[in-house]
């Protein structure tokens, strides 16, 4: 192995970091827990991560290559890593923290399934995975539920116009959060 190759693979490192940073960030706008109704909760939090995550996945698993196999694999090491390291500074113990990472990738690829099934059986079915996952912690609001739905199938639409080569350099464009739902002419805000 040459000098060059270890530069690229550092290159190709930092993307994928870069690429996971920019799922993090999108999860953190705090517009889906303000005007979506997900649970501002560490399991919300971890669920908004893993619905962008797997939006991302789910492209390159679309693109049927090498490359999206590859990249879809490090970004899953890569995340999982960062929940172990999280649960760590949140003061979980050592011996309790494998178990734990082990439960939220068995959670992960549940939420997975459910978002495949929704996404091929309709906005109902969508609607329904997302009760079931990302709002699991909360009774939502059918509208929130809703907005998250449209979101979702959006984005899925939107993510068709990613290529292997922006993924690899770590950047994507994922969509804006739902907008503050309006009552009576006034946002929810406005009214609360």
């Amino acid at each position: 192995m040459g000098l060059f190759d270890l530069f690229r693979r550092r290159q190709n490192q930092d993307a994928d970091y870069r690429l996971y940073g920019a799922i993090v960030d999108q999860a953190r706008l705090p517009a889906f827990y303000s005007n979506c109704g997900v649970p501002d909760t560490v399991n919300g939090r971890f669920d908004l991560i893993g619905l962008h995550a797997y939006l991302v996945m789910r492209c390159l698993k679309g693109m049927a290559n090498e490359r999206g196999t590859g990249l879809s694999q490090r970004l899953f090491d890569i995340m999982f890593t960062d929940m172990d390291r999280n649960l760590r500074e949140m003061g979980v113990g050592d011996l309790s923290v494998g178990k734990k990472v082990k439960a939220m990738a068995k959670a992960f690829y549940g939420r997975v399934k459910a978002y495949d099934e929704g996404l091929a059986g309709g906005p109902e079915a969508l609607e329904d995975a997302l009760r079931r996952n990302l709002f699991i912690e909360t009774e939502p609001r059918d509208e929130d539920v809703a907005k998250m739905a449209a979101y979702l199938s959006q984005s899925v639409a939107a993510s068709s116009s990613w290529t292997i080569e922006a993924l690899e350099e770590g950047r994507l464009q994922f969509l804006a959060p739902p907008p503050m739902t309006e009552t009576n002419g006034a946002t929810q805000e406005e009214s609360a």
